[in-house]
């Protein structure tokens, strides 16, 4: 009795891996960063039930996504804004799964029913941060934002004559509530609907000429076995299917 006693845990105990092992094959761990979570979240979702794959997200910051993904500290599909070097040097993720998925564009906010604004020319983005007396944006250093900020500002030609004005500070939550409270004139953000501040209105987002249009891309690690499920849901990201989905968020689809 004891004897068939242990020959059923086996079969049960075999069972339970079996299972769990299919579980894990059926299931993608994705690290994002936080701006897109609205859009994306809705995203995995379909492709869920869509395909009957498990996506498990980590969200992060711009800036912190990468470095966890330079110190070999990424996940199965690691979904990154632009830039990367860095991050492509250290080997951990295979640059040949490149897929950009979408675009982020900066935005201009300013107080709840303060004058607009004309940014709708590179000219007149340039005449409007010359004239505001202050500006705030997400420090480089801490949130990818920032540095498409600094990038359109030294595009425009302007780094240096608004630097006295400009503040860095660490949470775009942050950009938006002094901006609101009236303690800065202009924000400048991640054109994405997460800028939703009820005291900020959005003039919208800036030109191409003003500032290029960020790439957030998507790449399978190296060390990943089975790649065709996380394949299947990249291609589905930058598809047809996703673009309604990424314009209601305010996100640029690929084209």
């Amino acid at each position: 009795m004891l004897k068939h006693l242990l020959s059923s845990l086996a079969v049960v105990a075999l069972a339970l891996g079996i299972s769990s092992a299919a579980r894990a094959q059926g299931e993608i761990n994705l690290l994002a960063p936080g701006p897109i979570k609205e859009p994306l979240d809705k995203l995995l979702a379909n492709f869920e039930s869509k395909t009957g794959t498990h996506v498990k997200v980590t969200y992060a910051g711009g800036v912190p996504s990468r470095q966890q993904v330079a110190a070999g500290k990424g996940l199965d599909v690691d979904i990154l804004f632009a830039p990367f070097p860095d991050v492509l040097k250290t080997g951990n993720i295979d640059p040949k799964s490149a897929t950009v998925v979408a675009r982020v564009r900066l935005a201009l906010a300013v107080k709840k029913g303060a004058p607009k604004p004309d940014i709708s020319t590179p000219a007149a983005v340039k005449k409007t941060l010359l004239n505001a007396k202050s500006i705030a944006s997400v420090d480089p250093a801490v949130g990818s934002v920032g540095g498409i900020a600094q990038a359109a500002l030294d595009k425009l030609g302007i780094a240096e004559q608004v630097k006295p004005k400009l503040q860095w500070v660490k949470t775009g939550g942050i950009v938006q509530d002094q901006v609101a409270k009236g303690e800065t004139e202009i924000a400048l953000g991640p054109y994405v609907s997460d800028m939703n501040n009820p005291g900020v209105d959005v003039v919208g987002p800036l030109p191409p000429g003003a500032s290029t249009p960020v790439d957030i891309t998507g790449f399978l690690s190296n060390s990943l076995k089975d790649t065709k499920a996380a394949k299947a849901l990249l291609a589905y990201l930058r598809s047809s299917q996703a673009a309604s989905t990424w314009e209601e968020a305010k996100v640029f689809p690929v084209r």
